[in-house]
């Protein structure tokens, strides 16, 4: 029974791994339509490449200071590659410290969270940024960054020993990924022809609108495998129990967060504002991916709702500090990552807010403060901004030497 358990468990972290591996295409496809399109295959370029990048540094030395040092600390040890896998005599001893599945399943699953965390960075720097100064980043980031903020929480630092939860990541993924973002908007300045004199804003709307849906829609898929697999076992009752229960609040939390951006869009801008509607379900999952297991389904939709809200009302603010997200992604990742983190006590005893504050500081300041560094040092040494000029023209042809939709341009003869 042992092993039929651990099969059973290592089966179902490697499915909930790939299906977050398939959000790297939701990513794509959303950002890849709200972008313009002179600009579509450098963000295709960089979601591959930043997932490629992931994957290798987290395997090199990414995963090994997350999961390799002492429980309480603040710097974790430095060392390289995986380690062993499980033995079946440590499987089949059973007992509580016997593992209940594979630790290459495990490396799995977490590698792709980090490139989820690195996706982020993307659609927020869209339309401006060199190509390779982003991809530099995507080397830190995935490598260093979020491991060591990772190793304070779910690596058993010195925030796991404060109290703070944060069940499959609204604050060490999202918000994190968000804070990195936001560093890099800074750094970056907005796109040309965005901001006006005298505070005035212009729409610069993305050239696929269905691309952009059909994107949001793999994301909500692969959220399930991103909370889904949280739970980390699915082999007894109470367990799987567990993971329906986290499957329907993911759902019913996307469900409310797309309902309540939708009735503020039209009540704020007398329309049904589909971009809204795409940020507020993914509002609606960031919300609840802190705790998906305590809330009941009504509770997640209304904790999804709230982050609906709320993502409509931050992409305003931003736009109005003239801090440019092509995307979103600042508000739906960050922001609401924040609220995804304070909610969690309102449905699960075992948390509370100071905890939870403490958390948020100590993830996005270390983030926040390291990317900005690094984006100041990429920004010295290489720039990070193609000239006005090849921003005009479009950074497909600037950076990659092709355009994603080269028909556009055909001229007849």
């Amino acid at each position: 029974m042992t092993e039929l358990a651990y099969a059973l468990d290592t089966f179902y972290f490697l499915v909930c791994g790939a299906l977050v591996m398939w959000m790297a295409a939701g990513f794509s496809m959303l950002e890849a339509g709200l972008v313009r399109s002179k600009n579509t295959a450098e963000i295709l370029t960089k979601n591959i490449s930043l997932f490629a990048i992931a994957c290798t540094m987290y395997l090199l030395v990414g995963y090994y200071l997350m999961y390799s040092s002492g429980a309480g600390g603040v710097i974790p040890s430095l060392g390289f590659l995986l380690g062993g896998e499980n033995t079946v005599e440590a499987v089949t001893a059973g007992g509580d410290g016997a593992p209940y599945y594979s630790a290459r399943a495990d490396f799995f699953f977490q590698v792709v969270f980090v490139a989820t965390a690195m996706s982020i960075v993307s659609g927020a720097v869209a339309e401006r940024m060199k190509l390779w100064a982003f991809l530099v980043f995507s080397v830190i980031m995935t490598g260093f960054i979020y491991p060591v903020s990772g190793y304070w929480t779910w690596g058993g630092g010195w925030l796991a020993e404060v109290g703070f939860s944060d069940y499959a990541g609204s604050g060490i993924v999202h918000m994190a990924g968000a804070a990195a973002a936001l560093a890099g908007v800074l750094v970056l300045g907005p796109r040309k022809g965005k901001y006006g004199k005298n505070g005035a804003i212009y729409a610069i709307p993305g050239a696929n609108m269905p691309l952009a849906t059909l994107g949001t829609f793999v994301l909500w898929l692969g959220w399930f495998g991103f909370n889904g697999g949280s739970e980390l076992k699915v082999s007894d009752v109470a367990s799987a129990n567990n993971m329906a229960q986290v499957l329907v609040n993911t759902n019913a939390a996307a469900a409310g967060g797309v309902i309540a951006a939708l009735i503020l869009a039209k009540v704020w801008f007398r329309k049904a504002d589909l971009t809204m509607a795409l940020n507020g379900a993914i509002a609606g999952l960031v919300s609840i991916t802190a705790d998906p297991l305590s809330p009941s389904a009504l509770g997640a939709t209304l904790i999804g709702g709230f982050g609906g809200l709320l993502v409509v009302a931050s992409i305003v603010t931003l736009d109005k500090l003239k801090l440019d997200d092509p995307v979103g992604a600042i508000s739906a990742h960050g922001v609401v990552g924040i609220w995804g983190v304070l909610a969690v006590p309102l449905s699960n005893s075992s948390a509370n807010f100071g905890a939870q504050l403490i958390g948020i500081f100590g993830i996005f300041t270390w983030v926040f403060v390291a990317s900005l560094i690094v984006w100041l040092i990429i920004k010295a040494a290489m720039g990070v901004r193609v000239s006005e000029e090849e921003e005009y023209e479009g950074v497909d042809l600037a950076e990659c030497g092709l355009e994603a939709y080269p028909e556009f341009n055909v001229t007849k003869k």
